[in-house]
């Protein structure tokens, strides 16, 4: 007689994405932290230091931009009075309303941290988020830097799951992941759990949002898009806390944000800290243009630096870059230039200036109908290429060659991006607070908090970007 065999038991269906997401983020946020008792702290120093220098970047660009017509707009919304700061301005604001303004002032010059796997800024979405709530809530600082790390692991991880270039070329990375970075950021530092952290990700899986229309006529649309995702975010956040049931399947349901925006619709599992945390891989941009015209305009600064060709003799120009780079949106566009934004994503306007003027920062941009500008603009053909695509996102290099009417070829490659380092994010705080500020004592503090005790309060460092 033979044995008989019991069936096998029906494979247990992984949790949803959603879920997965929540418990990582509440046994991240639940370990201790050291205020000198000896436990613990979340994350490595290195991993903290870095975060410590994001947020001094992000003051950086919101007090530089502070002046800026859509910073003014934004700041402008805010009607109500509330605990929490406007960078740069005397006002204070409701959570939400402050959260609004610093997002699109530290999006305001271009020149805002970048993650190139997600090609998205983080930073100008999961910094106000934190800041506002912080404030707001009478956080310390350690516990502020420990939510915005798991801000970036969060839209980073979902941005390498969902961007493509096909993607990009109709709507905007930084919107689309940002309400979900700034919803686990929340999350983290109010210690929700796993629960109402999971149904904030599924609420703000729904408040995803932004098209990649803008760069075609250089519009405002950008500068705002983080200041929605951020305010996205801070909704759904607080809707989870009041006990609305986000869906479990928002991202990688049957009709879920990474389903319905891969090619395949098929979405992949996602780890958060399986490697090295995701802020390490962000960069501090060298120059105010998209992130795709950094390689091509550094690389043409080196040659002018080495070569000095007399932009006058030039008669052609070839930039050599990724897929990615060519076909985002607005990045291959030779004029003209009606708007500022135009020229900020343009790789030929970057590398014209560089050619000219030997270097890009905020003067280059204003003449944009200057005819040795647009002259030069129009001579440089951007074309995609294969190695370097093959290296993208893990490197973004570039290679500029000019031809010269004398026949001589020059030509300057990078194999990545140069990005600007600490010393340098320092400076251009120092010299945005002061003048912001009008006083070095402001500037000092503030870097000082920074880098001070995690027990600092949140709401002190804030009340000094007040001025």
């Amino acid at each position: 007689m033979s044995a008989i065999t019991a069936p096998a038991p029906p494979a247990r269906e992984a949790p949803p994405l959603t879920a997965q997401l929540a418990r990582a983020i509440a046994a991240r946020h639940g370990r201790p932290r050291s205020f000198g008792d000896g436990e613990a702290e979340a994350f490595a120093p290195a991993v903290l230091e870095k975060a410590r220098l994001c947020l001094l970047d992000f003051l950086a660009c919101a007090l530089e931009a502070r002046n800026l017509p859509w910073s003014r707009q934004a700041a402008a919304l805010a009607e109500a009075t509330g605990p929490c700061s406007i960078v740069g301005r005397r006002d204070r604001a409701l959570a939400g309303d402050a959260a609004f303004a610093n997002a699109v002032a530290g999006h305001g010059l271009v020149r805002e941290d970048m993650h190139a796997g997600a090609v998205a800024h983080l930073g100008v979405v999961v910094w106000p988020a934190v800041l506002a709530l912080a404030e707001a809530r009478e956080c310390r600082l350690g516990a502020a830097l420990d939510a915005a790390v798991i801000g970036y692991e969060v839209g980073a991880k979902l941005g390498r799951a969902m961007v493509t270039p096909e993607f990009s070329r109709y709507f905007r990375p930084t919107g689309f992941i940002g309400p979900a970075a700034a919803a686990a950021a929340g999350a983290a530092l109010l210690r929700l759990d796993a629960a109402r952290t999971g149904s904030a990700l599924g609420l703000a899986a729904n408040m995803a949002s932004g098209l990649n229309q803008w760069p075609h006529s250089g519009a405002d649309d950008m500068f705002f898009h983080p200041g929605l995702a951020v305010r996205n975010g801070l909704t759904a956040l607080r809707l989870a806390e009041l006990g609305a049931h986000g869906s479990p399947g928002a991202l990688d349901g049957a009709a879920g944000l990474l389903t319905a925006m891969r090619p395949d619709h098929a979405p992949p599992p996602i780890t958060l800290f399986a490697e090295a945390p995701e802020i390490l891989s962000v960069f501090f941009k060298p120059v105010p243009v998209c992130n795709f015209a950094q390689t091509p305009a550094l690389a043409a600064i080196d040659l002018v630096r080495t070569d000095t060709p007399n932009p006058d003799a030039i008669r052609g120009v070839t930039v050599r870059v990724s897929r990615a780079a060519r076909l985002y949106p607005g990045c291959d566009h030779a004029g003209p230039f009606a708007r500022v934004l135009q020229a900020k994503m343009s790789i030929q306007y970057a590398v014209a200036e560089a050619l000219l003027r030997g270097r890009i920062d905020e003067a280059s941009y204003g003449a944009l109908h200057d005819a040795r500008r647009l002259a030069l603009a129009a001579r440089i053909e951007v074309v995609a290429d294969d190695d370097l695509t093959a290296a993208f996102p893990g490197r973004q290099g570039a290679r500029v060659e000019v031809r010269l009417e004398d026949g001589r070829r020059l030509a300057r490659s990078l194999a990545d991006v140069v990005a600007a380092d600490a010393e340098r994010v320092r400076a251009r705080f120092h010299a945005a607070a002061i003048d912001a500020l009008e006083t070095q004592d402001a500037a000092t503090g503030i870097a000082a908090a920074i880098d001070g005790p995690a027990d600092g309060a949140v709401a002190a460092l804030m009340a000094l970007t007040r001025g």
